[in-house]
């Protein structure tokens, strides 16, 4: 499903939903997403975990979350030194499915 613009986003909801419904999913899965990523992410010093925050834009269409270690990308997807510790994909891959179900639901 692919939805571009408010216009055919509100056209498409079903009768009783509002642009409301869609900024509470937005913020319900960006949250669950950042909470994800938290229970995952390797710790050590606590840093990188304490680093993971969420940033909503757009009046709260767009949810935004992740670290923000300048380390982050090593240990994400690894080095030659240090085999990969993934969290964010593993958290993405996970709410993706939820997110899209949750917009469906609204649009029929």
């Amino acid at each position: 499903m692919k939805i571009t613009g408010i216009d055919a986003l509100q056209n498409k909801l079903r009768k009783n939903a509002m642009l409301d419904d869609v900024k509470h999913v937005v913020k319900s899965n960006t949250t669950n997403m950042n909470k994800n990523m938290q229970n995952i992410v390797p710790v050590d010093t606590g840093n990188m975990k304490r680093s993971i925050t969420s940033e909503f834009t757009d009046g709260g269409l767009t949810g935004t979350t992740g670290p923000h270690t300048d380390y982050a990308g090593y240990v994400e997807y690894g080095t030659r030194f240090q085999a990969a510790q993934p969290f964010v994909k593993p958290a993405f891959d996970i709410q993706k499915k939820v997110f899209k179900n949750d917009l469906e639901r609204l649009t029929k």
